[in-house]
């Protein structure tokens, strides 16, 4: 048995929305062949998707809504559930693309099911915004809801979905606010800043499943891992999950041009570290992990995602190390005046001091006010470090 799985296959590139959008493929394309060129794919045999029917996708959205993803590209305009607009808008093989992204993490999800993974990557997937009836933030429909749906129903009852993206990751919180089967945590910029307006630590869901931790603007890698730590690892000692999804979007980078959040590569890689950790701690080291958000298409998606890449399969890629000159040569000649990178890292010291020091850091709100509203939910004393 293989114990780690890698989906891939370049018609997931055909998910475009086109011209100018920030949702830009590219960034997938940049990051498989980071990947190969770094040898974190070597030997590595990518299972190629198909596209989900129409049973698993409404598992999570409504008829009436795929009925007006496949006939938008005709309809256009006038096809309305968040179709069409400037951040959803409609294009050639919307459905068909959209499911194929579905089908990917689907695909994830079985290998890890049937016992074929331990752990399985698909970086195309966690169009986490996608909501039953309509789209919404650059998303059709919602891979990671789905995904989940279909493990609670082939040998799962206690998932936990860890959100790393930038953005709240709403639509899978609304997908299973009332399911105790599933513990979701997201941990973004404060709602109050940034789209979608949403997760707030008050948004509890069923008995605390229902978990949010939103930081201030310009929150570095100490302080992100610092409010992490503080809350993520003792929910998950409580809640004694079977397996852990995490969406990894990587806009909460300080070069991303949507957002305000200020980690950086080296962060990123210190949280697939950790999310591989806590994977083998509280999952029995099942660990699904989908893509996300990200929109420094050349100096930060391929990077980070090759980290993560690396991670899943234990072929960790030491920061320092130099990137391939072939992948450079391949970008200037996409994009003679991009600002390329020279190495794996951002040269980013990513050492955090622990919650319960009793220093006043700006992330110990959120920590505070997320410890609140949830850890009674789960027995744990929100007040206790130990805890």
């Amino acid at each position: 048995m293989s114990s780690r799985a890698v989906v891939w296959d370049p018609a997931l590139l055909g998910y475009d929305l086109g011209g100018e959008h920030p949702f830009n493929p590219v960034r997938l394309e940049l990051t498989v062949r980071l990947a190969t060129a770094l040898g974190v794919l070597d030997g590595v045999d990518l299972l190629v998707p198909t596209a989900a029917g129409d049973e698993e996708l409404l598992r999570v959205h409504v008829p009436e809504y795929l009925a007006a993803v496949r006939e938008a590209p005709e309809v256009g305009w006038d096809v309305g559930h968040g179709l069409g607009t400037t951040d959803n808008p409609v294009f050639s093989g919307m459905h068909d693309a959209s499911a194929l992204v579905v089908g990917s993490t689907l695909l994830a999800a079985r290998k890890i099911a049937e016992g074929q993974a331990r752990r399985a990557v698909n970086i195309a997937g966690g169009l986490h915004h996608a909501m039953r009836d309509h789209a919404a933030g650059f998303c059709v429909y919602n891979d990671c809801a789905i995904g989940i749906s279909w493990l609670l129903d082939h040998g799962f009852d206690r998932i936990a979905y860890i959100d790393t993206d930038v953005h709240h990751g709403d639509g899978v919180q609304a997908a299973f606010y009332d399911d105790p089967r599933v513990l979701t945590v997201s941990l973004h910029q404060h709602p109050f800043t940034l789209w979608p307006g949403t997760g707030y630590p008050g948004e509890t869901g069923r008995d605390g499943t229902a978990v949010n931790i939103p930081l201030p603007p310009s929150t570095r890698d100490p302080g992100w891992l610092r409010a992490f730590h503080a809350v993520v690892p003792s929910l998950l000692e409580q809640f004694k999950p079977q397996l852990l999804v995490t969406q990894c979007g990587v806009d909460s980078h300080e070069e991303d041009p949507l957002a305000d959040l200020s980690l950086s590569v080296d962060g990123h890689r210190t949280i697939y570290a950790t999310l591989r950790d806590l994977a083998e701690r509280y999952a029995g080291g099942r660990w699904l992990a989908v893509g996300g958000g990200g929109y420094q298409l050349i100096r930060v998606v391929p990077r980070s995602w090759t980290h993560l890449l690396a991670t899943v399969l234990d072929r960790d890629v030491p920061p320092e190390a130099p990137l391939p000159s072939s992948w450079t040569a391949t970008v200037t000649r996409a994009a003679p005046n991009a600002e390329i990178p020279h190495a794996m890292t951002d040269g980013k010291d990513t050492t955090f001091v622990p919650w319960g020091d009793a220093a006043d850091e700006p992330v110990d709100i959120a920590i505070r006010d997320t410890r609140r509203a949830v850890f009674p939910l789960h027995g744990l004393d929100p007040d206790d470090p130990r805890d």
